[in-house]
């Protein structure tokens, strides 16, 4: 009787440790370091350990000087920077995740990330979409960097549906700069999305695959241009610690009241660490990372490559690149990073528009007051091309802290850049009075120097 109870019991016990083998969940890329990659948080750990919630806070200050000395302090065609020789804080970022357990190995979970800083202001205007309708989105979206809830399908690797607004990878570079080696993004990041807003399908099907399917509002945009909504996708694989590849597919109509004018946009990063060192004064490890995108408008006069009538239906496409390598010293404690790009755009749709009396958009207070007649345009067959390049220096005394200097050179083949005069008014204040004859200052090429301290818990 004793024998066949123990029997039982063991069992029991058996089907129970099977039981939780079953659901326990499997973890993608699980034991890679990919702490060095570029676009990726650097901490491999967090110093929380709240049940069902991980909190997240992070700090983004800075300075430049750009050696065109604009009168009105203002920085043009960057999503990093706002103001010239001023204490800016860009961005103060507050959340965390949030996640419930089920029996089963699924979970129910949450991301809500706030955003404050210039950053929120800075991003935002370059959506357009809020202009359709009623109802304030670009302020009612504003302050959120990330607010999605979603669930876990313990399957495979794991499978997430995920409903709201979530980051883009489009472009290589974090949105968060505390994950990026460089400061200032080359014209492939910065011009291209920095989030989405819809709905995402995350699957796992192995340890070394991810495959991401999007349906979305559209290309950065809060709202929806048209009537249909935009399609992407995103395939990363990690075949080993020191290899990431990935892809990212977009297609969409995004172009006010051109039904008929389609997007599609590739874009294409790998990424290797070509030397592992032990964790020495020495050199410790080093790494590159190259992207290349391509991507047109096609329809409603526009006709993506093909420019054989220039003048009736141009080309309008986006072809861009760049590359970075970094070097870690000092126990990883320091960092040299150099690298740069090149991007052309025809019609110059991915253009970051310049601000002041230079932009294109309408006025958000007034939004039916003509534009300047002297705003950096934005029509079919509209040429620009440009490129830049930098070297900064990294000093992370530890995985919560950086400092960051950064010198940046770029260059236009159109007026682009602020110049001395700026692009705001004579003495560089918007309460001041436009003579008619004044226009904003455009150059073609800037150097900057950058200061930056980041911080993230």
């Amino acid at each position: 009787m004793k024998t066949k109870l123990l029997l039982i019991l063991l069992f029991i016990g058996e089907v129970s440790c099977l039981k939780a083998q079953d659901n326990t969940s499997k973890i993608p890329w699980d034991g890679f370091d990919m702490t060095w990659v570029n676009g990726n948080d650097r901490r491999d750990s967090s110093v929380f350990h709240i049940p069902y919630f991980v909190p997240t806070i992070m700090m983004d200050n800075n300075i430049t000087h750009s050696f065109n000395n604009p009168i009105d302090h203002t920085v043009v065609g960057s999503t990093a920077l706002s103001r010239n020789d001023e204490m800016v804080i860009s961005a103060v970022n507050l959340g965390g995740d949030f996640t419930y357990p089920l029996a089963n190995g699924d979970n129910v979970h949450a991301r809500v990330i706030t955003q404050f800083g210039t950053r929120a202001i800075v991003v935002p205007r370059n959506d357009l979409s809020p202009y359709r309708g009623q109802y304030d989105l670009a302020d009612a979206y504003r302050y959120l960097d990330e607010a999605y809830t979603g669930y876990h399908f313990n399957k495979w690797y794991g499978i997430n549906v995920d409903f709201g607004l979530f980051m883009s990878y489009i472009g290589l570079n974090s949105y968060y700069q505390a994950e990026n080696w460089e400061y200032q993004a080359s014209y492939t990041s910065d011009n291209t999305p920095w989030f989405f807003n819809g709905i995402r399908v995350q699957i796992f099907p192995s340890k070394y695959l991810k495959i991401e399917p999007w349906i979305i509002n559209g290309w950065q945009s809060y709202g929806m241009f048209n009537q249909l909504p935009g399609l992407g996708c995103n395939i990363t694989y990690i075949p080993k610690e020191n290899i990431k590849m990935l892809t990212n597919d977009y297609w969409g109509t995004d172009e006010q009241d051109h039904l008929g004018r389609h997007r599609f946009h590739s874009d294409n990063s790998f990424f290797l660490r070509y030397f592992q060192g032990n964790k020495t004064k020495g050199i410790n490890r080093a790494a590159f990372t190259v992207t290349g995108d391509f991507g047109f408008d096609q329809g409603d006069g526009v006709n993506g490559f093909n420019n054989s009538d220039p003048v009736n239906n141009p080309a309008q496409y986006f072809v861009s690149a760049m590359a970075y390598n970094h070097i870690w010293f000092a126990k990883n404690k320091l960092g040299w990073y150099v690298g740069g790009g090149w991007m052309t755009n025809p019609g110059r749709y991915l253009v970051l528009a310049p601000t002041g009396a230079a932009s294109p958009f309408p006025n958000q207070y007034n939004p039916t007051a003509p534009i300047s007649p002297f705003a950096f345009t934005e029509n079919p067959g509209d040429q620009f091309t440009g490129w830049d390049m930098s070297t900064g220096l990294r000093w992370m005394p530890s995985q919560s802290l950086e400092f960051k200097m950064e010198i940046v050179h770029r260059e236009s083949s159109v007026p682009y850049f602020a110049g001395p005069g700026g692009v705001t008014s004579p003495d560089g204040y918007t309460n001041t009075a436009l003579p008619a004859n004044w226009k904003p200052d455009l150059v073609k090429q800037e150097t900057r120097i950058v200061f930056a301290m980041l911080f993230r818990i």
